[in-house]
């Protein structure tokens, strides 16, 4: 077998070792690597069966093998490897080379010098290991890497990393630009991360990240944090260990992410939520006083009706002492009448249950007429009744129901004009279903302009009204376990009707 320099290849190993020369031969015709050597001048004088393979037998002139390097690495080789000859220092780079086939791979290149009992270099010895496997392993690791770091970098959340002692030794770039920091320049980001909390808050987060590393506990709580310009922003912050197989801890990996917008709109809603209780306060307060302020109004005016009618009674000539004596009792009911609105509306304060009775609401309706005769008297209003008879009792509040009543009868004579010659009302009780009774009053006026508005506290159509009486007594009915509503008639007038559950 012979070589590019005439040399046989077995003819140099016996001379070196003639006892394994032909082992040393097979060895390294059969490394899966190339072997080489050159002589102090840079000629091949031996090179392996695999890299004869690789480059095809191709390399035979002197400099040849540096046509087959790739053409973006060769003036590097070429420098290395001349000053690998004049210095006599080691050969070694890695680079691309072309095969016979055509294509580059990569391949790194190491060689040693051989040197005589002088000192001087008498032949190169090499090898050139395939690494194609190991620079795509390589490339990928970095194509990962740039990636890994840009996605970092790209999450909308202020990334950071810890020690296990605490020490900040990374932020990403979301998190440099919000605190004006060069991202670089880790030791900037230690030393500033003592300054950057809120003095309200710093004490609270050293103590929790303290506990979590010492505990190995997550971190998660809520602070202010110090932006480049000066403004400290709420942030939400969370921190999780990082373990080795062992369970110890290596460093902690946290973000925190912006949420001042979020604090400020809820703070916001607390505050309109706190002005919304205070009108709503108010409101219910006014409410309340016109409540109070109509239903007390209602005895008094009665009182007003019936002491004007007794006085009339007791000047005529000769005077009517008869009459003066009942108006005088009517008084006396209107009066005990007012001392109950005013006790039920203590006991509504002071959240005491009302006592009910069992009651006929026909003989109810009787009495409110008896105390409302003079009103109804003075008005020409014609009382039309269709009660039945048979009608089951019904456990209520005695007055709250006299005051629904009252409420309904009242509104119905005066929701007919002076001049309406009709002036009638038509007041009816029957059996609505079984457990329930309906109770209605129904008016010759011209109607509810504004039907579903009537409920609405304050909402009234007579000039000197306050609006409260129709939901008082929706209030009070409702209270019982009934429904009340209003409707306009068919042809002429308005019906207010309500229910009451039976004893």
């Amino acid at each position: 077998m012979s070589n590019d320099n005439g040399l046989t290849k077995d003819a140099s190993f016996r001379e070196i070792a003639p006892d394994c020369a032909e082992l040393a031969l097979d060895l390294l015709e059969n490394i899966p690597g190339h072997v080489w050597s050159m002589d102090s001048a840079g000629r091949f004088i031996y090179r392996n069966r695999s890299m004869d393979a690789y480059f095809g037998g191709g390399l035979f002139d002197h400099g040849a093998w540096l046509e087959c390097v790739h053409s973006d690495d060769r003036r590097y080789v070429a420098n290395s490897w001349q000053q690998s000859m004049e210095t006599g220092e080691p050969f070694d780079n890695a680079h691309r080379l072309r095969g016979f086939d055509g294509e580059f791979r990569w391949f790194r290149a190491s060689g040693r010098p051989s040197r005589d009992a002088r000192a001087r270099v008498t032949a190169w010895h090499g090898q050139t290991i395939d690494i194609e496997h190991q620079k795509k392993a390589e490339e990928n690791l970095r194509a990962r890497s740039v990636e890994l770091s840009l996605l970092v970098d790209m999450v909308p959340s202020n990334l950071w990393r810890l020690t296990p002692d605490g020490t900040t030794t990374l932020v990403n770039r979301r998190m440099a630009d919000y605190l004006g920091l060069d991202l670089p320049n880790v030791s900037d980001i230690a030393s500033v991360m003592d300054t950057i909390f809120h003095p309200d808050d710093a004490d609270a987060v050293y103590a929790e990240l303290t506990r979590c590393l010492a505990t190995g506990e997550r971190f998660s709580m809520r602070y202010r944090l110090l932006r480049a310009d000066g403004v400290y922003r709420w942030m939400s912050g969370r921190a999780e260990p990082l373990r080795d197989q062992d369970g110890t801890i290596v460093q902690w990996f946290g973000l925190c992410h912006d949420i001042e917008d979020q604090v400020q709109t809820t703070a916001a809603l607390r505050r309109s939520a706190e002005k919304l209780a205070r009108a709503t306060q108010a409101a219910n307060l006014s409410q309340l006083s016109a409540s109070i302020a109509h239903e007390v109004n209602q005895p008094l005016a009665a009182i007003a009706t019936d002491t004007d009618a007794c006085l009339r009674w007791l000047s005529a000539d000769p005077p009517n002492v008869e009459r003066g004596k009942l108006a005088a009792r009517r008084i006396t009911q209107d009066v005990v009448a007012a001392t109950e609105v005013i006790s039920r509306i203590r006991a509504l304060f002071q959240h005491e249950p009302q006592a009910r009775t069992v009651e006929d609401v026909n003989r109810l309706i009787h009495e409110v007429l008896d105390l409302m005769s003079d009103e109804i008297v003075a008005t020409t209003t014609r009382i039309d009744m269709d009660l039945d008879v048979h009608l089951p009792p019904v456990s209520l509040d005695r007055v709250q129901v006299q005051q629904v009543l009252v409420n309904l009868i009242r509104n119905g004579i005066q929701a007919m004009d002076a001049t309406n010659p009709l002036r009638s009302l038509k007041i009816m009780s029957s059996s609505e279903r079984p457990g329930t009774i309906r109770i209605s009053v129904e008016d010759a006026g011209n109607g509810f302009k504004d039907p579903e508005r009537v409920f609405e506290p304050f909402f009234t159509t007579k000039s000197n009204g306050m609006g409260m009486g129709l939901p008082i007594c929706r209030s009070i009915v409702e209270a019982h376990g009934g429904r009340l509503w209003v409707a306009n008639n068919g042809t002429i007038g308005a019906t207010v009707a309500f229910t009451l559950p039976v004893a």
